[in-house]
């Protein structure tokens, strides 16, 4: 929430140029530029540090990302250590497809775990750029965000006091469900839905991949996925209906589920292993326009979500982290406003990009199951037209590797 004025019976209040709610890669991101700028800064992260650099999410980075990252100092462990994929393999009608995506673009993508990516990044920030950070903090509030020093108070873990910090930009890395969003004034932010109206099983297996590229399966069972992320685990994802139960799909179902969608006419059977996380994602997006409200500037998850379908979430929070951390430095060390000016804007147009193209690549891999045959032979006719036409493979392929990947 927001309020005119921070809790009473609080500590003395701190000061920060900026601070930073929420520690997944978009904040963690925007304190690392902060600091190699000689700009303090204050993180405030509701989990523990142990939980921020086990939990499991996306793992696919763009060409451009990392080299993003690696601009700024953030990607010797990911290059030393990541995966480099320039291929993947579409499964439909019992017959395999490779998609050789490197060759058309001379573009291809990495395979980093996030959890992987947060541990490098809290440790830079914290470790060795001697970032200020807070972890386990409670009940987070905006305060004065149209003003030009706005504040944010928080229940300190350990004394249990509200704990106050002034500041001159708060930066909303806390996703859809933390503080900032829910500081948002009435009547200027406008969000922008889509419900897919499907669900994915999402489950990472003690299993060494079953293949050495990603597989979408489309059948008329429904969508599976198998992405690699390392060479003793791999992510599934198999298409089920929105708010389904984890717990009706036993190992056994699953892994009879995953061997039908992604069979194809000689490949051997997957890999099986025990299954260590699985959840229910129902398909959604949102955008919030603007990004920025007063003092305030939303990036990642907390300002837009797209559908893992498409693998952006992480590669759009980046993105906008990149945009905002240099923002901040310009206008903070220089006095130029102009990064921050234009933030809400340059953010928004490759958010809308990459909300097409989940758009369009929902269809594909969820039509040849909708139980429609209209939509399943239109969804095919997509497919065959990838691998007929140069032109159509070019285009998907920029598409998925990141239209802007060459920036």
């Amino acid at each position: 929430m927001t309020s005119t004025s921070p809790h009473h019976n609080s500590s003395p209040a701190q000061r920060f140029p900026v601070v930073v709610v929420g520690a997944g890669p978009a904040g963690l991101t925007i304190g690392n530029i902060l600091r190699a700028a000689s700009v303090d800064c204050l993180v405030l992260e509701i989990e523990t540090r142990e939980f921020i650099e086990q939990r499991p999410r996306a793992g696919v980075l763009e060409e451009g990302v990392v080299r993003g990252l690696q601009r700024r100092g953030l990607a010797d462990n990911l290059l030393a250590r990541a995966q480099r994929h320039t291929e993947c393999e579409f499964r439909f009608d019992g017959e395999r497809y490779r998609l050789e995506y490197a060759e058309l673009t001379g573009v291809h993508h990495w395979v980093y775990p996030q959890q992987l990516l947060v541990t490098d990044l809290v440790r830079e920030y914290a470790d060795v750029r001697g970032g200020a950070i807070r972890f386990g903090v409670q009940d987070v509030e905006l305060h004065d965000l149209d003003a030009d020093h706005p504040s944010v108070s928080y229940t300190c873990p350990d004394t249990g006091q509200r704990q106050v910090v002034h500041c001159d930009f708060v930066a909303g890395c806390d996703g859809a469900r933390g503080a900032t969003r829910a500081a948002l004034p009435a009547g200027r932010a406008h969000i922008a839905r889509s419900d897919y109206g499907i669900g994915w099983l999402a489950l990472l297996a003690e299993a060494p991949p079953s293949s050495d590229c990603v597989l979408f399966g489309m059948h008329p069972r429904g969508f599976a996925g198998h992405m690699p992320r390392s060479a003793e685990v791999t992510r599934y994802y198999l298409e089920c209906p929105p708010g389904d139960d984890a717990e009706n799909w036993s190992e056994d179902r699953v892994w009879t589920e995953l061997q039908q969608r992604l069979g194809a006419n000689g490949v051997p059977p997957l890999t099986e292993g025990r299954l260590i996380e699985k959840r229910v994602l129902d398909m959604h997006n949102y955008v919030v326009e603007p990004m920025v409200f007063g003092r305030l500037f939303l990036a990642g998850d907390a300002a837009h979500l797209t559908a893992p379908i498409a693998a952006k979430g992480m590669n759009l929070a980046l993105h906008d982290a990149f945009l905002l951390g240099d923002g901040l430095v310009a206008h903070l060390t220089k006095g130029d406003g102009a990064g921050l000016d234009g933030y809400s804007t340059a953010c928004l147009n490759r958010v809308w990009d990459c909300q097409e193209f989940s758009h369009w690549l929902s269809e594909v891999y969820h039509g040849t199951s909708s139980g429609d045959p209209y939509r399943a032979g239109t969804t095919l006719a997509r497919l065959r037209r990838i691998f007929d036409s140069p032109t159509a493979a070019r285009a998907f392929a920029e598409q998925y590797l990141g239209r802007h990947a060459k920036d």
